[in-house]
């Protein structure tokens, strides 16, 4: 069992617990022979006498030692030791990919790129190794704290002449690849898919497949048709979308085919967002469906119902005691003759039988052919009936197909009738017609024309209209006024349309920067840098975070004048009736976890405080709606936040034993608590020594330190300049942690 304070492989001091996965738990530890932090992924004791998992763990040491590169959580050590397996890796201080798209709900178009750029480095580095990781998901990949992304956990990673994957080491389903979730062969290809996956939720903060089970989303991921990230987030640019969608591709080989092509139109994608440079291949011919034709139907009906033969063929057969073979019955169709012809022997003669007997076969034969020939008229008079009802019912069908037709067309017409009333084309007094019980206000378009954008805006509010804007060149308007309206003037039209106005603008133009998802003080601050006029309004928004921007209008890359207009849109946060998902605020501060809540729409209706072994003192560490479920804007939680550790006694007993280096002599002994402390302290001259102290409170753990004097031999050079020894001294310190045990009493 692994303990802080434990030593493994004489140099790696486990300092504390920082992960768990399915196989193996990751520890932070010191590498006490280079003096720097690592990460020490142990396989968990329950499957260290597995075989097969051993074989798992080991596989993935190996796989990932022989990787190095920037983008990739490089591995330092590999062992074995006392039935613990564990592999020493980089530790990297930083966030789960995961958790920081949580944090933000969707990360930037530029943000997310230049992730996927990275990300798709490293996993060239390990596919140029023939290396496939398998498990490429949000939670796989680490961004440090000075902002490098790096690729980690390569535990289900194999050469790729392993070509099939279980079930049993799939990675998350929601980013497994078709052919992952169908068990079949993954290379490099399936590491794209699941990027891809990885990509758009970046983008939109969601997956695009999920579903109750793990089979639902598997049998999605097979069958459904890839959504547009452009569908939950429009201002996604066409590049992107599609570098996403060709990821995505059902069929590996319409995906992009090396990681070093995807990382090519990533780039390009940040210099012409908007230019639809991604191609995807079409998909081939040979694959596609093709309709049955009406001979090959009829041929499958046939051998489906074992009619090869004609029915009085099979009859006659069966008449003179010969039954048709299956074969024979699935074979073309030969004639009532042919199916009780005798036949002939190998070398084409006729049968050599005696002749008397030949004359009575041959009464026999006339007597059943007679019997055949009756039977085969009956079977014959019988299918001419089934042929007669078969026709009668083709009749009925063709009549009902007709009805349905004209009933159809009737209803259509009608439909169109009405519709051109409603949009008053038969006349009706140029009125359109209301359907609906509800009188619906019409208001007159006020005249704006050459007012300018503001005053036009304002006028607009007062009569309760909204608007869209349009710039255009004119070389008789002032900039930034209006040139016209669309409806005109006087015209009357619904309250809830809009009016579009059209802008004189000058010059060229300046493209509109996107601020969407940006917050209210930093959207003003962009536009206002290139000289634009900024309108805020404000909606109810649940897939928008409070005072983040939701839309604009004009849209980002719209040309417009210097000193034009832009109206942003900021989000309210959830509607009071809308229902929403609850967050996560483990691990929050009181005010963020308040601030979460609040823009969310709901409400932090009660704190208290309690003590927690997990949760550092002053963080939330329990909430009383469990994250995930659906709950609606206004809802009250009440959050619990961390006192810490519940302070207690503890005990403290242990052998210090001998240090490595110990040569004999004085030796101080010191048992520390984490602050600092001095809790022990002795001065000794063998080991082991005993440590006994009992009720310490409010210290579950210390550490231990030794230090002595040790003798070494010194080069030096003597007063004649020849080199020379001399015996000297030096303080030694040897050092480790250990946990203590709860007081009973």
């Amino acid at each position: 069992m692994i303990k802080i304070g434990m030593v493994i492989g004489d140099r790696y001091e486990i300092l504390e617990s920082i992960g768990a996965g399915g196989m193996s738990d990751v520890y932070k530890a010191k590498d006490n022979k280079l003096n720097r932090f690592v990460a020490l992924k142990v396989l968990k004791k329950e499957f260290s006498e597995n075989k097969e998992f051993v074989s798992k763990f080991r596989t993935e040491a190996q796989a990932a030692a022989g990787l190095e590169h920037q983008n990739i959580v490089n591995v330092y050590d590999v062992g074995e030791e006392d039935g613990v397996y564990y592999i020493v890796m980089e530790l990297v201080e930083g966030i789960t990919l995961k958790r920081y798209i949580e944090k933000k709900q969707r990360l930037s178009v530029k943000e997310s790129v230049s992730i996927a750029i990275q990300i798709s480095m490293g996993l060239e580095a390990a596919h140029n190794n023939q290396i496939v990781h398998r498990d490429i998901k949000p939670q796989n990949i680490m961004i440090s704290k000075d902002g490098k992304v790096k690729v980690t956990d390569f535990g289900i990673a194999k050469a790729t002449s392993s070509n099939t994957i279980t079930s049993n080491v799939m990675g998350s389903v929601h980013y497994a690849s078709p052919e992952q979730a169908r068990g079949g062969f993954s290379d490099a290809k399936s590491d794209i898919y699941s990027l891809g996956i990885t990509l758009f939720e970046m983008l939109t903060g969601r997956v695009p497949f999920n579903g109750e089970t793990a089979v639902a989303i598997a049998i999605m991921q097979i069958q459904n048709e890839m959504p547009s990230p452009r569908k939950y987030v429009p201002e996604i640019p066409v590049s992107v979308e599609q570098i996403v969608l060709k990821c995505c591709q059902k069929s590996p080989d319409r995906r992009y085919q090396t990681m070093g092509e995807l990382v090519e139109d990533l780039k390009k994608s940040l210099i012409s967002p908007d230019e639809n440079f991604v191609k995807i291949d079409s998909i081939e011919s040979k694959s596609a469906t093709r309709n049955v034709t009406e001979k090959e139907r009829e041929l499958i009906k046939r051998r489906a119902t074992g009619q090869g033969y004609s029915a009085e063929a099979i009859a006659s057969a069966s008449a003179v005691g010969r039954e048709l073979t299956d074969t024979e019955k699935m074979s073309p169709r030969k004639k009532p003759d042919e199916a009780n012809r005798p036949s002939k022997s190998g070398n084409g003669n006729k049968s050599s039988k005696p002749k008397s007997s030949q004359s009575s076969n041959s009464s026999k034969s006339r007597q059943m052919s007679a019997e055949a020939q009756r039977k085969a008229k009956q079977n014959n008079a019988k299918r001419a009936a089934a042929r007669d009802d078969d026709d009668d019912d083709d009749i009925v069908e063709k009549l009902k197909t007709v009805v349905i037709v004209v009933i159809a067309v009737v209803i259509g017409l009608i439909i169109l009738y009405f519709a051109g009333l409603a949009m008053g084309i038969f006349g009706n007094g140029g009125r359109k017609l209301n359907f609906t019980s509800e009188k619906v206000e019409e208001v007159t378009v006020p005249s704006v024309v050459g007012y300018s954008l503001t005053e036009a805006i304002n006028v607009l509010n007062k009569q309760g209209l909204s608007y869209d804007t349009v710039y255009e060149k004119s070389a008789t308007v002032e900039s930034n006024h209006i040139i016209s309206t669309k409806p005109a003037a006087n015209e009357k039209i619904d309250a809830k349309s809009k009016v579009v106005l059209y802008v004189s603008m000058e010059g060229e133009g300046v493209q509109v920067p996107s601020v969407i998802g940006a917050s209210k003080a930093e959207a003003v601050s962009i536009l206002r840098a290139e000289g634009f006029t900024v309108v805020e309004q404000e909606e109810y928004n649940s897939g928008m975070i409070k005072g983040n921007v939701i839309s604009q209008s004009p849209e980002a890359g719209t040309l417009i004048g210097r000193d034009g207009t832009v109206t942003i849109v900021i989000s309210l946060g959830a509607d009071k009736s809308s229902e929403i998902k609850m967050p996560s605020l483990k691990g929050m501060t009181e005010e963020n976890a308040r601030k979460t809540l609040n823009d969310m729409g709901l409400i932090c209706s009660k704190v208290t405080e309690v003590y927690s072994d997990t949760v550092a003192a002053g963080l939330v560490c329990e909430q009383s709606i469990s994250p995930e479920t659906i709950v609606k804007a206004g809802d009250q939680v009440e959050i619990k936040l961390s006192k810490g550790q519940e302070k207690k006694y503890y005990d403290c007993s242990i052998d210090v034993s001998q240090p490595p280096k110990y040569q004999g002599g004085n030796a101080k002994v010191f048992l520390l608590a984490p602050d600092g402390t001095e809790l022990f302290q002795a001065s000794v001259d063998s080991f082991p020594t005993p440590i006994n102290l009992s009720r310490i409170y409010g210290v579950s753990r210390g550490k231990v330190v030794v230090t002595y004097i040790i003798l070494f031999e010194e080069e030096y050079t003597d007063e004649n300049g020849n080199p020379a020894t001399r015996q000297s001294t030096a303080e030694d310190r040897y050092e480790y942690e250990v946990e203590f045990k709860e007081s009973n009493g």
